[in-house]
């Protein structure tokens, strides 16, 4: 695939009327082996962040060798590009059906769980034909904990009750080889204290239960940086976890498990739009809440962008804006504000950064819409954790850059 410098250099190559996708494989790289190296256990990339059998090669290329899957159509794909993969069915409500394909035909042996119906379900779906229950069974109970520190919960759908939770360890020790505890704080966890909380009720739910833990998963939640929203450097994130789960009464030889998503994808793509309509503070563009940009649209993310003229240079003084998107309906309106240069016009594009997690993998073809070509870049992405360069002058509040 042909490589081009960066977003202005495919607009004045491709002169696009259909969304660009531009892929940095070296971003993603960087931040595998951030993971690899500095997370003091096992990094799981969760799947659903960003399915991309190209960034999953990627991915394992540098050194993410365990993969978060949470459906069956999930656990194909990532077999079939990594035939070595150790694939972990993460997900706490499966059919049997998926459970029995997943364990007798892609060698998953983890399982992720929140009640007894669902061991259950397990022990049921992966006995062998004469009845008898699998031996190597690796069982995580999810704990349901606080997402008051990041951006967007996960605390309502999944995890037992802290007070219900010793009975399903205690009932789960008993038919698994190996047993774990996992919870998620939310996506965009903005401090370290998100995990301190989380990893505090791990600790009580394992006195109450009185039995031997072999691994603690603290899920996802590893943030990025988009515009209001500067996290702290993920090295603190990882000392204080690992430091609170060096004192939790588990096994001496336990596993400490973490399952970025939008850490290990947000930088590895961003997106050509184009304007085609300016109706005052308000652009028109052919993308929106029924792709790329759903979350824009649904809950209210800004991310970085940066104007691309088709002629000339615009202003340097900067108007806050909001979009709409393609398809004919109202609700394809994205709030923003995104600041983007006052004389900003039609024909004009925006490439919209950080949206290799969640932006890629949310694209539909409603209305007719969702179709446009995928590149190559080779530049930086417009924001980083990975860079060593937390001032980098493509980053501020707003994460405009005029090129």
């Amino acid at each position: 695939m042909l490589e081009h410098l960066d977003a202005p250099a495919v607009a004045r190559t491709l002169a696009p009327d259909e969304p660009v996708i531009l892929n940095r494989p070296h971003a993603a790289a960087r931040a595998a082996r951030f993971f690899a190296t500095k997370f003091p256990g096992k990094s799981l990339y969760a799947v659903k962040a960003n399915p991309s059998p190209d960034l999953i090669q990627i991915l394992w290329d540098n050194g993410i060798t365990h993969f978060d899957v949470a459906s069956i159509g999930e656990v194909r794909m990532v077999r079939k590009t990594l035939p070595a993969a150790t694939l972990c069915f993460m997900h706490p409500v499966k059919t049997a059906s998926a459970i029995r394909e997943a364990y007798f035909q892609h060698g998953v042996r983890t399982f992720s769980l929140d009640t007894i119906e669902e061991v259950e379900k397990i022990l049921d779906a992966t006995a062998d034909e004469a009845g008898n229950q699998a031996t190597d069974l690796r069982l995580c109970v999810r704990l349901r904990v606080s997402s008051e520190y990041s951006e967007l919960s996960l605390a309502s759908k999944f995890g037992i009750d802290l007070a219900d939770a010793g009975p399903l360890l205690q009932a789960t020790r008993q038919v698994a080889d190996w047993l774990g505890v996992c919870f998620h704080v939310g996506s965009q966890a903005m401090t370290p204290f998100a995990y301190v909380q989380a990893l505090e009720r791990a600790r009580a739910a394992i006195a109450d239960a009185g039995v031997v833990i072999d691994m603690i998963d603290v899920g996802g939640g590893f943030p990025s940086v988009y515009p209001g929203m500067e996290p702290p450097p993920l090295e603190d994130y990882f000392q204080i976890i690992h430091r609170h789960f060096e004192a939790l009464p588990i096994a001496y030889n336990a596993e400490l498990w973490c399952e970025p998503g939008r850490a290990l994808s947000a930088e590895y793509s961003s997106m050509i739009v184009k304007i085609e309509k300016r109706r005052g503070d308000e652009l028109y563009i052919n993308e929106g809440a029924y792709g790329a940009l759903y979350d824009a649209a649904h809950v209210a993310w800004r991310f970085p962008v940066a104007c691309i003229a088709r002629d000339g240079q615009r202003s340097e003084e900067l108007q806050e804006f909001s979009f709409y998107g393609p398809t004919c309906d109202d609700a394809d309106f994205m709030e923003g504000p995104f600041m983007l240069p006052a004389d900003i016009k039609a024909g004009d594009w925006i490439e919209v950064g950080m949206l290799g997690a969640y932006g890629a993998a949310m694209r539909t073809a409603f209305n007719g819409f969702g179709t446009g070509d995928v590149v190559t870049v080779s530049d930086e992405p417009m924001a980083s954790l990975y860079s060593g360069d937390r001032k980098d002058p493509r980053v501020s509040d707003n994460v405009v850059s005029l090129r």
